[in-house]
């Protein structure tokens, strides 16, 4: 039961970090196109935040990845890895309570 809840933190955390990769990603169009604009305090902060929490995660995945030019997709693979790793430890998580 002790392995089931501590897989099922992990699944919050990386819940969370797919949610916050989905923020950037909507921040950073928003302020390709001036929806929102970078010299406010509030946006200038969040941005900020989430980049500093983010960066130590995508810099790695950045380094494997082969240049794409202007186009990131380290996100896209941060999200699809952190899922296929979620999606094991919940397969593992069932079958060990069986």
């Amino acid at each position: 039961m002790l392995l089931y809840t501590l897989i099922d933190i992990v699944g919050y955390l990386i819940s969370i970090v797919v949610t916050l990769v989905i923020v950037q990603f909507i921040m950073s169009l928003l302020l390709q196109f001036n929806v929102i604009n970078a010299q406010s305090d509030f946006v200038a902060a969040i941005w900020r935040s989430v980049n500093a929490l983010l960066d130590p995660i995508l810099t790695p995945v950045r380094r494997i990845m082969p240049n794409t030019g202007a186009i990131d997709f380290s996100p896209m693979v941060l999200i699809i890895g952190l899922t296929i790793l979620q999606k094991i430890l919940y397969g593992f998580a069932m079958t060990s309570v069986q």
